[in-house]
């Protein structure tokens, strides 16, 4: 059987959203567009099996409600098999929760962010490490994304590349040797799963990161963060 495309679920979005708009793994794949690659679900965080990777021609890991720092039993049983991916440099795609898994995994540190959570249309700003990474290369310098998180890489790993970031969030995206990408922000979500999840989580009065009376009329759509995972689509394709 030749190699697939995994979208790994580690999670799944409120009853409340998933009902009218789907799961991290729908979004996932209506993202992808018609990528020219066989592409399976794996639900981890119910027991699903981990492949080898020689069966793996990409793997992206979703996000989750659930908490890096937990270490939940199918989550570090996530976290040790990330290392063989990479390996094999099997492109790996990590976001919010396996953004931060991947960091974890290489030797970077996770742990609520410092300034509260972060939550709605946010920008980020490429770093100078994008001008030849295959998945950031072609966006412009600045633009907007979907976020929704407590924790955060607090630290790199030691090998990694910084590639985007904002004044709020420094880390929002890196990069393990050529192939493996980690970020905290969300491609796949459109605007109307953005505003869901801002009425759903509501205002953090801990969080100096927004002005949380404008956070659904600043939701706009991301078109530019939905491109990263058309490129990484495309990385697998070329493999």
């Amino acid at each position: 059987m030749s190699p697939k495309l995994y979208i790994v679920k580690v999670g799944s979005t409120y009853p409340s959203i998933s009902a009218t708009l789907g799961d991290f793994d729908t979004w996932t794949l209506a993202a992808l567009g018609t990528a020219a690659v066989d592409i399976r679900v794996l639900d981890a965080e119910h027991g699903a099996e981990l492949p080898a990777a020689n069966k793996c021609a990409g793997i992206i890991v979703t996000g989750s409600h659930s908490m890096v720092t937990d270490s939940l039993p199918w989550s570090v049983r996530l976290e040790d098999w990330i290392p063989s991916l990479l390996e094999a440099n099997v492109p790996f795609l990590g976001i919010c929760y396996g953004h931060q898994l991947l960091a974890r995994s290489t030797g970077g540190e996770v742990g609520f962010h410092p300034g509260g959570k972060e939550i709605g249309t946010v920008p980020v700003r490429l770093a100078p490490g994008c001008a030849d990474d295959r998945l950031f290369r072609s966006l412009p310098q600045t633009f907007s994304v979907h976020a929704a998180h407590s924790q955060s890489v607090l630290r790199l790993p030691p090998l990694a590349v910084r590639l985007a970031g904002n004044a709020c969030e420094p880390n929002h995206a890196f990069r393990i040797g050529t192939r493996a990408w980690g970020v905290q922000f969300h491609p796949e979500y459109n605007a109307e799963i953005m505003k869901f999840y801002i009425m759903e989580q509501g205002a953090d009065p801990a969080s100096d990161c927004f002005n949380t009376g404008t956070l659904l009329t600043a939701v706009t759509e991301t078109p530019v963060a939905a491109r990263v995972l058309e490129n990484f689509a495309s990385i697998v394709e070329g493999r």
